[in-house]
Formats: C-alpha cells, sequence, structure tokens
C-alpha cells in the first residue's frame, strides 16, 4: 500500500467526523490530490524554515545592525565589527566612540513563546544608559496577530533611559530596588522574556565593556528566574484559578450524582460559565488557543523549555489540568466548562431563549458544509 492510499485508509481516524464524511464524498483522484497537497505543504513548510535558518546565519551582523545603531547614535558614523565575549559593537562618530551596541539573542538567547529567543538589537552609551532598542526580527505568534505595532513601540520605548545598574520588572507591586515598566497585555510572556533578555544583556555587556557611570559590577545580585516573579505577581489569581479548577474537578467526580439532582448542576453550571467567562477569560486573559498548541508543538522542535510555560502561570495550570481532564474525561471539560468564548455562546443562547428570542438552526447538509470554513481560516 503506498503512502497516500494509507492515510486514506485511516482518513476516518484523523480528521473530524463532519470534515471526513466531506472528504469521503469526493472521488478517489480527488483524496489523493487532497492528501499529496497537505503532504507537499508540510515538507515545503518544513523546508521554508530550514532555508531560513540558514539565510539568517550567512546575515553580516554589521551590515544587520549599522542602520538601527545610526538611529540610536544620530552624530554616529561607523560601527566597528562585533568582538569580544559577549559579542557587541562599538559605535563612533570619526574617531569619537559614542557607545555599543548588541544582540540580545547573541548574549543571552532566551527563548521566547515560540520557543526561539527574539533578534533584538540594544545601544547603550558610555554611561551604560539604553539610548535604542529594535526587535529586529521573531517568530512570537502573539507579536505577529493580536499585538499593535504602537504597543510595541511603546513598550519599547520604555527602555530609553534605562541604565545598566537598573533592575527592572514589568507589572506587578512596587519592590525595592526595582523599576517598574508597563507590559503588553496579552504578551505577558513574550514581555517577560524581552525584559529579561534585554537588561541582563546588557548588564553583561557593560561589564565586559568596563562601562562607568551607573554602578554595574559582578556584585549585582543575580536576578530571580522570570517564571518565580510572576507567580509571585500573581498569587491572587493563581489561588482563584486553583480553587475553581478544583471545585470543577468535584463535580466530575459526583457527575452522577449531580445528574440525579438537576436543579443543583443547573445552577453550578451556569455559575461556573459566568466565573470562567469574568475570571478566566475577562480578568485574567488565560483564553488557551490553537496558538498556545503550534508554540508548545514548535518549542519541542526547537529546543523545549519548562520554564518559558511557566512565565504565565495562569495559562501553565490552566494547560497542565486540560491535558489530565482530557485524558480522563475528553475534551469536553475544556470547551464545556473552561473557554471563556464557549461559555459566553452558552450564556448568550441561554439569555436568548428566556426572552423568548427564537434561533435559527441550518440544514444538516449547510451546516457540514460550513464546519469545513474553520479549518480553512486555521490553515490561512
Amino acid at each position: 500500500m503506498n503512502p497516500l492510499s494509507s492515510l486514506n485508509y485511516h482518513a476516518e481516524y484523523y480528521l473530524q467526523p463532519s470534515l471526513y464524511l466531506m472528504f469521503s464524498r469526493l472521488n478517489h483522484s480527488l483524496q489523493q490530490f487532497c492528501l499529496a497537497t497537505v503532504l507537499v505543504m508540510v515538507c515545503l513548510f518544513a523546508f521554508h524554515n530550514d532555508a531560513n535558518a540558514g539565510l539568517l546565519t550567512k546575515i553580516d551582523p554589521v551590515a544587520e545592525a549599522t542602520p538601527f545603531a545610526l538611529s540610536f547614535f544620530p552624530k554616529a558614523d561607523s560601527l566597528d565589527p562585533f568582538e569580544g565575549e559577549p559579542a557587541s559593537a562599538a559605535v563612533y562618530d570619526a574617531n569619537r566612540l559614542l557607545g555599543y551596541v548588541f544582540f540580545t539573542d547573541h548574549v543571552l538567547p532566551i527563548p521566547g513563546y515560540s520557543g526561539k529567543p527574539m533578534h533584538t538589537l540594544v545601544g547603550f552609551d558610555l554611561t551604560g544608559k539604553i539610548v535604542g532598542v529594535e526587535i529586529v526580527s521573531h517568530e512570537e505568534p502573539i507579536l505577529l496577530a493580536g499585538i499593535s505595532e504602537q504597543d510595541l513601540t511603546d513598550f519599547k520605548n520604555q527602555y530609553l533611559g534605562q541604565y545598566a545598574g537598573n533592575r527592572v520588572q514589568l507589572g506587578g507591586s512596587d519592590r525595592e530596588g526595582y523599576v517598574t515598566l508597563d507590559s503588553i497585555s496579552g504578551a505577558t510572556i513574550t514581555t517577560m522574556v524581552l525584559n529579561s533578555a534585554i537588561m541582563t544583556s546588557l548588564r553583561e555587556v557593560a561589564i565586559s565593556r568596563g562601562v562607568a557611570g551607573q554602578e554595574v559590577s559582578l556584585g549585582i545580585p543575580e536576578e530571580e528566574p522570570i517564571w518565580v516573579n510572576a507567580w509571585r505577581d500573581k498569587t491572587f489569581q493563581i489561588v482563584v484559578l486553583s480553587a475553581g479548577l478544583l471545585l470543577l474537578f468535584l463535580i466530575l467526580i459526583f457527575q452522577d450524582w449531580l445528574a440525579h439532582h438537576p436543579s443543583l448542576l443547573i445552577y453550578l453550571r451556569y455559575g461556573y460559565l459566568v466565573y470562567t467567562v469574568i475570571f478566566i477569560g475577562w480578568y485574567s486573559l488565560a483564553q488557551l488557543s490553537i496558538v498556545n498548541v503550534l508554540t508548545f508543538v514548535s518549542s519541542i522542535m526547537h529546543g523545549f523549555s519548562w520554564e518559558t510555560f511557566m512565565i504565565d502561570p495562569m495559562l501553565f495550570i490552566l494547560w497542565s489540568f486540560v491535558a489530565v481532564t482530557i485524558l480522563l474525561w475528553g475534551r469536553g471539560v475544556y470547551c464545556g466548562w473552561l473557554c471563556p468564548f464557549g461559555a459566553i455562546q452558552e450564556i448568550v443562547y441561554k439569555i436568548g431563549e428566556k426572552l423568548g428570542i427564537r434561533s435559527y438552526e441550518f440544514p444538516a447538509a449547510v451546516h457540514e458544509r460550513l464546519w469545513a470554513i474553520k479549518y480553512l481560516v486555521m490553515l490561512g
């Protein structure tokens, strides 16, 4: 049996029932074409990633950094090659040294939520003060879709004027000895990784270059792991989420008993859906999505790190709970109880039902064809 025939034979197990029904109605040639197209797309995607990786390694760092360095230092006219350990490049105005630039991933390659470090250029003057930050390239899904360019610019600009001796945290309560900057709502993990990469790399490069001015020395206390600060700052959310998940676990354990007490079950269910919408979705911004799944797969392929996923405690706890309950009770636990979008849809439907608003149900044949649209959107 050739590979395409084998895939065709097992397609029923790989596809959603409604999608498989549509697939099975195609003639044999079209089925083979669809499966071949999927295989080609996967191969092209893998080749594209390898080609990009090879291309990035061939880029001259000086040529890549020069236009940004000249914008960081308006009086600059030249840039030395990157050298030293960690690598950095001196910036000059004629023969006068103005400062240095470095790529954070060349100094401290902390993987982002995508599993890969962000390629960020930072410039600082001879007092250890940051004069420019530019994210040259990255593969962070949340920055590619969902975060505006203005939000990213505002976030980067907060670092201008920060010194190598400063200890910077994002959001949370004020802590003695720390400078607090604003994070980007919805991109907690990415911004915390970027913050750590910028400030830790800056200190290392400043020390290696003997920059004076602010206190920059090896005596600066070692930073705590990024995730430790995140968990400390979100103690309240962690407690409330853990209590909610414990309640849901008890509901699932005693579901047979609750089935004999429908009134109590209804109150519990809709009360929990309100909790999911307000606390998980709106307050905590802990909506799980396909982006999280793709990120997890990508991180496995490019160097997995638990620390990266623990940076956002809400998502980490939710994913852990969902992973266990899917094995025990199937996907209905998340889709039926913990998905804010699903919860708000059910609440709105129930309200409409109480108000006597009639709903329209598509014919089964139309529904089957419309069902495939979400897969096309996902591929797009």
